[in-house]
């Protein structure tokens, strides 16, 4: 989807402020290597608001990256079954941005993948103070070792992450389960 600022309804969500991701479009942030992660349940725009961002960084020349959490696991899960797990890391640390989306959103992500908090661990630290990660998530900082099953793994990704990051948190209520729905046929 083609997700911009200009595109958000910020009327809907008052603890939403506009000025802030104003300035993350500038690609500032990317430019010091500084990560940004966004908590907040489902629906309140944090999916859209980073994509706003990632479409304003790829207008200012930085090459950014976008994929889902679980599509990002497939992808290295794949490699490390045929020994492309190098050259795969490598190719997630070259990118200026990394948008992650969906960290959390389903539990199948770890079930299906029993090395997922090594993996996330791997492309955090291979990125680490060189380039800047955005990770979109549901699951608050203090629930990721329960949801990766490996406590030690994930505050260590965690630490990585968060060292001098931006944090933002949105509450509200869900953009989509607000809307109007669809007059039945």
């Amino acid at each position: 989807d083609h997700k911009t600022l200009d595109t958000f309804d910020w009327t809907f969500n008052k603890t939403i402020t506009r000025p802030q991701y104003e300035q993350l479009a500038t690609g500032d942030f990317i430019r010091r290597h500084v990560n940004v992660v966004l908590v907040g349940q489902s629906g309140v725009g944090k999916s859209h608001l980073m994509q706003a961002v990632g479409l304003s960084a790829c207008a200012l020349g930085y090459r950014v990256c976008y994929t889902t959490s679980a599509h990002m696991l497939l992808q290295l899960t794949a490699a490390l079954a045929d020994k492309s797990l190098t050259d795969t890391l490598k190719d997630y640390a070259r990118w200026d941005l990394l948008i992650v989306d969906e960290f959390g959103f389903d539990r199948i992500e770890r079930e299906e993948c029993p090395q997922a908090a090594h993996f996330l661990y791997k492309v955090i630290a291979h990125r680490h103070q060189k380039h800047s990660t955005i990770l979109i998530t549901n699951v608050d900082f203090d629930a990721w070792g329960q949801y990766l099953g490996d406590a030690p793994l994930a505050m260590a990704m965690l630490d990585r992450l968060v060292d001098g990051a931006v944090i933002i948190r949105i509450k509200g209520r869900s953009y989509r389960a607000h809307r109007p729905s669809a007059p039945a046929p």
